[in-house]
């Protein structure tokens, strides 16, 4: 099967346009079929301060009210994922950017609320994902840029966690591609000491999950990757890589630089 990267970067690397101009470069220059999963939180943070909008959290996660949902829509669907695509394009690399409403790519249901309302968040319903549509783009040679929004099929748009939306186009397109899911971030890969920079554990199977789990040896913080990472290879996802966004270009070779689940 042909190889297929799906690569999700943070608000860490968009925040910092000399870190993104770099990354970008790097991103551009991988000659295989390409997604990019772009965040932007703290860019929805600082325009909704703006315009009079204040962001609330509960448990680290954004509750998306009816001003933010449009705010979300306006940075993430708008100003990040087309300033993305435009600098792609002056790298040569013919990018297309999309929410989950386009071409009917992503569906989801609005979270139920059970605790906490969290408002215009959507739910991937993983089994609709427009994976005919994502192969004619892919087959046409372009390189998919993906705002972490999605809809409800009524027309309401909906704020989806961009880790999400990336494991479950990895899943989604499993079957059609040899498929590398990546996670880039500002830390070297996922570390058996938080103070230790350099203690990268290289790769992680299921059963030295359980061991570092027993022994209390990751932050509460990576857990959530790594879970989300394991769901994608159950369903089919080669590989999953968390690592710095700086390593990008050995993180699409066989000789990895961060960690890798597998």
């Amino acid at each position: 099967m042909e190889q297929l990267f799906v690569i999700k970067i943070g608000g860490n690397v968009i925040d910092d346009e000399k870190n993104l101009a770099a990354f970008l470069q790097n991103f551009a220059s991988i000659k295989a079929k390409k997604i990019l999963v772009h965040g932007g939180g703290k860019i929805a943070t600082k325009i909704g301060e703006q315009l009079g909008i204040v962001s609330n959290y509960v448990n680290g996660r954004r509750i998306t009210d009816e001003a933010t949902i449009d705010l979300v829509t306006m940075v993430y669907g708008g100003l990040v994922n087309k300033k993305i695509v435009a600098q792609l394009q002056s790298l040569q690399c013919d990018a297309i950017g999309l929410t989950g409403a386009d071409a009917n790519i992503i569906p989801a249901v609005k979270r139920p609320v059970k605790d906490i309302d969290y408002g215009f968040v959507g739910d991937v319903e993983k089994e609709k994902i427009a994976v005919k549509n994502l192969e004619v783009l892919l087959a046409n040679n372009f390189t998919l840029v993906i705002a972490p929004l999605t809809h409800d099929g009524k027309g309401q748009m909906l704020n989806t966690n961009a880790d999400t939306v990336a494991s479950s186009l990895a899943v989604a397109l499993s079957a059609s591609y040899n498929v590398r899911l990546i996670y880039c971030f500002e830390k070297n890969g996922v570390l058996e000491s938080v103070a230790d920079e350099n203690s990268v554990i290289t790769l992680i199977t299921k059963e030295k999950y359980q061991q570092l789990l027993a022994d209390k040896k990751l932050f509460d913080g990576i857990l959530p990757k790594i879970d989300n990472a394991f769901a994608a290879i159950n369903s089919g996802v080669k590989e999953v890589l968390i690592g710095h966004a700086n390593d990008l270009l050995q993180n699409v070779t066989p000789d990895t630089k961060g960690t890798l689940i597998k």
